[in-house]
């Protein structure tokens, strides 16, 4: 389902040249959980931007479900993220000033959906993660756990195939990180969603079915 090889990320400015990846092969199998681990600065988020097309490698190739996608326009990478990718973010990234189900139905936005169903996919999304209560409350009025239930909500109402997760559990005590990685891995188990997930802990990264490890912006393993 994901494929990169070969790849390559630089950021160049007048004076200094970073490698912040290199020589990076990796195959991820549909309906596969895959976690991404390694110190701080080997490249993790960078490695994740990319397989979300949020970030454009230096040199070599992605393919998502055998379509390299090295020809696309900007605005077929959109529409690739927003159809075929779900998003979970360490901060939440959730607007204060929308309610929970309109936070969750952001993604709809991008396409050709009613209102009405727009807030049946929202509702059902919240029931999936246990926050069909908290339809109409806000984010300030949520603990952090229900703040990420509401960000995996969002992640999922579209039915994306691939969900990229960039420390999910970072925030949250020990006993919330058990309760988002339990959704994560029944959406994996149940709904066969393939997942990626940037964690600092071993004890989460355990729980998948293969950890890739970075170091200096290389794969060790």
């Amino acid at each position: 389902m994901i494929t990169l090889e070969n790849i390559e990320k630089i950021y160049r400015t007048e004076k200094i040249e970073t490698v912040a990846l290199q020589h990076i092969n990796l195959k991820v199998r549909e309906g596969e959980f895959v976690s991404i681990m390694g110190p701080s600065g080997s490249g993790k988020s960078t490695l994740l931007n990319i397989i979300g097309l949020l970030d454009i490698p230096t040199g070599g190739e992605i393919a998502l479900n055998g379509s390299t996608i090295k020809s696309y326009s900007d605005k077929q990478l959109a529409r690739l993220r927003n159809e075929r990718l779900g998003f979970i973010f360490q901060t939440f990234h959730l607007i204060n000033d929308l309610s929970v189900v309109d936070n969750v139905e952001i993604p709809l936005l991008y396409r050709k959906i009613s209102g009405g169903e727009r807030r049946k996919l929202a509702q059902r999304a919240l029931e999936r993660v246990g926050l069909s209560s908290r339809v109409h409350h806000f984010p300030s009025q949520l603990s952090g756990g229900q703040q990420q239930r509401v960000a995996i909500a969002r992640a999922i109402v579209g039915n994306p195939g691939i969900i990229l997760a960039d420390e999910p559990t970072g925030n949250l005590d020990s006993q919330m990180g058990d309760e988002i990685m339990s959704i994560l891995l029944e959406l994996n188990q149940e709904g066969k969603t393939t997942i990626v997930m940037v964690t600092h802990d071993q004890r989460m990264a355990e729980k998948t079915e293969r950890i890739v490890r970075l170091f200096d912006g290389r794969q060790v393993n």
